[in-house]
């Protein structure tokens, strides 16, 4: 599952993300609030794991921002500061749960399991892409493409989630290659041409489109 991780302190964030990746989420990492809410607007993350105390624009600003521009993605702060008054106005502005440093991996894990079980059970599962003719649920993480279930590994299905939950948004390679494999993948740039092709051979050239100096996008 991918996870947008906002955190400041490499301290904390470096081991962090590698506990997050070992434990079976890509993670995008920002460092700043601005970083954070760019990312959180232009990419679709299940979980967005938000520090309060950041350079630039603090977590329940980001936050607010979020809510008011219609993203509803759990959102876990995570923040030094234990009062009720900062958990409270936490929770008022949109956020779904709140950690305070320092803190277990065990506990972040298992936060982060119960808010992804909640948006399970509130969300849509379906979502219609490549014009029509398929389908993702994004519950069980299967493809179904004209009326047949297709069998597709869970790369492919990460890359496909990303364009079919953001219809028309062109993406390039780079903006794929960090949002699927993650900002410290040190391959080359073309898996993502790689795999597109795979997924347009499972299920039909027209899934994903593409077009020159633009990236690729699939249509709802």
């Amino acid at each position: 599952m991918r996870l947008l991780f906002v955190e400041d302190d490499p301290r904390i964030a470096e081991p962090t993300a590698a506990a997050l990746r070992e434990a079976g989420y890509a993670v995008t990492w920002a460092g700043t609030g601005p970083e954070g809410l760019e990312a959180a607007m232009l990419g679709d993350f299940p979980l967005i794991v938000l520090d309060v105390m950041l350079p630039g624009q603090d977590g329940f600003s980001v936050a607010r921002e979020l809510r008011s521009a219609g993203v509803a993605s759990p959102i876990l702060f995570l923040t030094a500061r234990g009062e009720v008054d900062d958990r409270v106005q936490g929770l008022d502005l949109g956020g779904d749960a709140y950690l305070v440093k320092p803190f277990a991996m065990p506990e972040l894990l298992a936060q982060l399991r119960a808010l992804s079980r909640r948006d399970a059970g509130q969300r849509t599962p379906s979502v219609p892409f490549g014009a029509g003719r398929g389908v993702l649920d994004t519950v069980a993480r299967t493809v179904v493409w004209d009326g047949q279930e297709v069998a597709v590994t869970g790369r492919e299905y990460d890359l496909l989630s990303v364009l079919a939950l953001t219809p028309e948004r062109w993406y390039t390679r780079d903006e794929l290659l960090d949002r699927v494999w993650g900002p410290e993948f040190g391959g080359e740039a073309r898996i993502v041409d790689v795999y597109v092709r795979y997924l347009r051979r499972k299920l039909a050239p027209e899934a994903v489109t593409s077009e020159r100096g633009r990236g690729y996008r699939t249509e709802r």
